[in-house]
C-alpha cells in the first residue's frame, strides 16, 4: 500500500470487498468472485446473490468463508463470464429493511470498483434469499434484467384479521408478495424449488392437499397471475406465463433445492435475458400498494388517492411512442418518461394533447387528469416521504440526542429509554450503531443530508422546540393534542414521522426508531408497529410501551379523525 500498489484489486477469483453504508456509516462486507475473462475493459454481466438462512452467520464468519468455493446446486450458475456478487444483508432478515438497503448498495460498491453493464444485472436468491428476491424483483421490476427466485418463505399475517387499521395496511407492502405478482409481468422471472420441499409451510397447506414447503410461493405466485389474466403453457412443471416473460419450474424428485434439469432450463433462461439486457417494453402492468415501490420502466405513480389499497397501472404506447394510452386505479399523480416523442395521450378515457419532453406529469383533480409543467410539490405523500415511521429508516438517518433541560423530566427520560433501544437492538442485528449526534451539533445541511429523528421533549430538543408548531400533533408542556384527542403530557409522550418542515425531502421522525419488536430484526418479515403516529404512555422502566392510540395520516399528512 505504501508503494501505491493493491494487487487484490485485480485478483481473479472469490474476494472479499466491503462499502461504507450511507444508511447508517457503518462498513459492510460483501463478497465478489471474478472471472478469469474479465478484461476490465468490456462491461461485464452481474449475477447477484441472496443467501438462504444462516443462524450462525456473522460479518466474521462470512469474511472468513467467501474465499472457499460454494459448490451448491443453488448457488452454482452456467459460467457466462458473469462477475458474482454476493450480498451479505445485515444477516438473517429476507433482504427487508437495512438488507434492502444493502443490495443496492452493495451493486454500487461492485459498480465502483469493476466495469458493470447496468443493463444486464440479474437477481438471484434461495430459500431466505428467495423471499428477498420476491420483494426485491417484484416491488423494484425495472432494475434487474431477469430474477432467479428459488423456494422462498411465504407470509402469513397480511391475509389474518385482527390488526388494526395502522398495522394491517403497511402489513400489504412487505408481507404480501402474491399481491404483488402483476409484477411479474415487467421483469423475466424463473420460480422454481423442489416438488418434496419439506421447509416449513408458513400457510399450511389445504386440508387433503400434499405439503409443498416453500414451493408454495412459486405455486401462489403464479396462480395469482392466472388470476391476473395471464394463464401457464407448457408442460407439467415447465410452465411458461403467456403474455409475461417468466417461468416457474417444479425440481422433481428433489427436496429444498434445485435439480440439475432445472438448473440447466435456468440458465438457459439467465443467458437468454442476460444477452437481452433490461428491456423497456412498450406495455406496462405495475401494481403497488405505496408509492415506496412506485415504478416500472417509463411509469411512476407519483400519488395514490390512499395508500395501502392497491393502485395499478396499464400504459401502452405505439411503436413510434407519439401516443400513449393509459388506465389507472387508485391514482391521482402520474409521471411518464421516454416521452421526447409523445404528443398525446388518453388516461382512462380522457384524451390528452401533450407537449413532448424526457418526463411528462399529470395529476387527478375531481376525476380529471390534467398535464402539469413540473411534478406537483404540493404537502402529500409521494415516494419517499409517505410513512409509517419506519420508512424513514430506509434511507440515511441521523438520531440526534436532547442536552437541554426539560419541560417534562419523565417525558424526557421516557424518549431516551427508546433511544437507547432502539441504538441497541440496532446495533445488534444490523452490526451498527446507528450515527449520532446532540442537538447543539446538529447543522443545517444535516437536515437536507439525512432523515433526523429527534428524542426528547420540545424542552429538551432545540430542534423539536424549533418545529413543535409546524407538526401536525402538537406538544406542550401540559398537553399532547392530535385532532380531536388530548393527553396529559406528563403521562404521555407521541411518535410519529412527517416531511420535515426544515428540509421537506425529508422525514423528521419524533421519539422513534424502527417500530419493530426485536425478534422481527433477524426474520424474514417485519411489522410496523406504530403506522404514522402514535400517542405512547410514560411507563418507568419500560423501553418501547405499547401505544394509547395509533393511527395513520390521511394522503396530505393530516390527521384523520
Amino acid at each position: 500500500m505504501q508503494n501505491g500498489q493493491a494487487p487484490w484489486s485485480a485478483a481473479k477469483g472469490r474476494k472479499i470487498h466491503g462499502y461504507v453504508s450511507s444508511l447508517d456509516g457503518s462498513v459492510q462486507p460483501y463478497g465478489v468472485t471474478v472471472p478469469d475473462s474479465y478484461d476490465g475493459k468490456t462491461p461485464a454481466r452481474l449475477y447477484v446473490w441472496l443467501h438462504g438462512r444462516d443462524q450462525t452467520l456473522t460479518e466474521s464468519s462470512f469474511l472468513f468463508k467467501f474465499p472457499a468455493p460454494n459448490k451448491g446446486l443453488t448457488y452454482a450458475a452456467a459460467d457466462v463470464g458473469q462477475i458474482i456478487l454476493d450480498c451479505y444483508g445485515r444477516w438473517n432478515n429476507a433482504n427487508h429493511w437495512a438488507g434492502e438497503v444493502d443490495v443496492f448498495e452493495a451493486i454500487a460498491a461492485v459498480s465502483a470498483r469493476y466495469k458493470i453493464d447496468p443493463n444486464r444485472i440479474v437477481l438471484r436468491g434461495f430459500s431466505l434469499g428467495g423471499a428477498g428476491a420476491w420483494h426485491i424483483a417484484l416491488q423494484y421490476p425495472d432494475r434487474f434484467a431477469a430474477a432467479e427466485i428459488g423456494a422462498g418463505t411465504y407470509p402469513r399475517r397480511a391475509y389474518m384479521d385482527g390488526f388494526p387499521p395502522y398495522q394491517a395496511g403497511p402489513l400489504r407492502i412487505w408481507e404480501n408478495i402474491i399481491d404483488w405478482s402483476l409484477n411479474a409481468f415487467n421483469i423475466p422471472i424463473a420460480g422454481h424449488d423442489g416438488d418434496n420441499d419439506t421447509q416449513t409451510a408458513v400457510i399450511p397447506p389445504e386440508p387433503g392437499k400434499p405439503h409443498r414447503g416453500q414451493l408454495e410461493s412459486s405455486l401462489r405466485v403464479r396462480a395469482q397471475l392466472e388470476k391476473e389474466g395471464f394463464p401457464s403453457e407448457g408442460e407439467a412443471n415447465n410452465w411458461r406465463v403467456k403474455g409475461t416473460p417468466s417461468i416457474f419450474l417444479i425440481s422433481e424428485n428433489t427436496g429444498h433445492s434445485i435439480s440439475p434439469l432445472v438448473r440447466q432450463r435456468i440458465d438457459a433462461f439467465l443467458k437468454e435475458h442476460g444477452d437481452r439486457g433490461v428491456v423497456s417494453r412498450d406495455e406496462v402492468r405495475f401494481v403497488t400498494y405505496t408509492t415506496r415501490y412506485n415504478r416500472a420502466h417509463w411509469v411512476t405513480l407519483d400519488g395514490l388517492e390512499k395508500q395501502y389499497e392497491r393502485a395499478s397501472v396499464e400504459a401502452s404506447r405505439n411503436k413510434d411512442r407519439t401516443a400513449i394510452t393509459v388506465k389507472t386505479r387508485n391514482l391521482t399523480h402520474l409521471t411518464l418518461r421516454e416521452t421526447e416523442r409523445t404528443r398525446e395521450a388518453r388516461i382512462d378515457g380522457q384524451p390528452l394533447k401533450i407537449k413532448p419532453a424526457a418526463e411528462v406529469y399529470f395529476a387527478k383533480t375531481a376525476g380529471t387528469w390534467k398535464q402539469l409543467p413540473k411534478r406537483a410539490s404540493e404537502l402529500r405523500k409521494t415516494h419517499a416521504l409517505q410513512g409509517p415511521i419506519d420508512d424513514a429508516f430506509l434511507g440515511p438517518f441521523l438520531l440526534v440526542k436532547p442536552t437541554g433541560p426539560p419541560a417534562n423530566a419523565a417525558a424526557h427520560a421516557q424518549a431516551m429509554r427508546i433511544m437507547a433501544r432502539f441504538d441497541r437492538v440496532y446495533a445488534r442485528y444490523y452490526s451498527s450503531h446507528p450515527r449520532m449526534k446532540n442537538d447543539e451539533d446538529v447543522k443545517p445541511e444535516d437536515f437536507t443530508k439525512y432523515n433526523v429523528v429527534l428524542f426528547g421533549d420540545p424542552g429538551s430538543n432545540r430542534w423539536i422546540r424549533r418545529i413543535a408548531a409546524k407538526l401536525p400533533v402538537q406538544w406542550t408542556k401540559d398537553r399532547v393534542t392530535a385532532g380531536t384527542k388530548s393527553f396529559d403530557a406528563a403521562t404521555h409522550l407521541p411518535a410519529l414521522i412527517f416531511p420535515n418542515p426544515l428540509a421537506p425531502s425529508k422525514y423528521v421522525v419524533i421519539n422513534s426508531g424502527l417500530t419493530l419488536d426485536e425478534r422481527e430484526y433477524h426474520s424474514d418479515y417485519a411489522m410496523p408497529k406504530l403506522g404514522d403516529w402514535a400517542i405512547l404512555p410514560i411507563k418507568e422502566g419500560v423501553e418501547f410501551p405499547e401505544p394509547v392510540t395509533a393511527r395513520l395520516f390521511d394522503e396530505s399528512w393530516r390527521i384523520r379523525e
